[in-house]
């Protein structure tokens, strides 16, 4: 049966210290969403945002059933591991740039930070305001509610 996490994000991550693991092992089926986060080394927002969101992953969201890749827009493999190593997640391989730009078509990614969440078992979005959405854990898996327009 094919994985929709898996046929998304590609067969490998990295975890901390550089090791490539693969990916249906990483994202086990307890996890029920997968954050994207789209994120430099270069870029200040970025820099303020990650340790927040580094926090929040450690004291909330990985025991709700969280998981976060890290999609790197760095200019050179050695920023990427420098910043990698301040995030307690996992990140596509750097030197996978194809998938990384396509995730960024894909979904849109217009700035960074970004932090996109998908549902584990669908691979559907959840939401593309993740930043805004972790805010209040009690939402989660952090669904977009439809609009209803004054029509209706």
């Amino acid at each position: 049966m094919s994985d929709p996490i898996v046929n998304l994000i590609g067969e490998e991550l990295v975890q901390q210290g550089g090791t490539i693991i693969k990916t249906k092992e990483a994202i086990s089926d307890d996890v029920k969403v997968v954050a994207i986060y789209f994120s430099a080394h270069w870029c200040p927002p970025c820099r303020v945002f990650t340790p927040e969101l580094a926090e929040q992953y450690k004291s909330k969201l990985k025991g709700l059933g969280m998981e976060i890749i890290f999609s790197s827009g760095d200019k050179d493999e050695n920023s990427f591991n420098n910043y990698f190593k301040e995030m307690p997640w996992l990140a596509l391989p750097y030197t996978n740039r194809e998938l990384n730009d396509k995730l960024k078509s894909k979904y849109r990614i217009l700035g960074i930070p970004t932090l996109i969440i998908l549902d584990r078992k669908t691979g559907k979005l959840n939401t593309s305001n993740g930043r805004g959405a972790i805010k209040d854990p009690d939402n989660f898996p952090f669904k977009d509610t439809p609009s209803k327009c004054a029509c209706c």
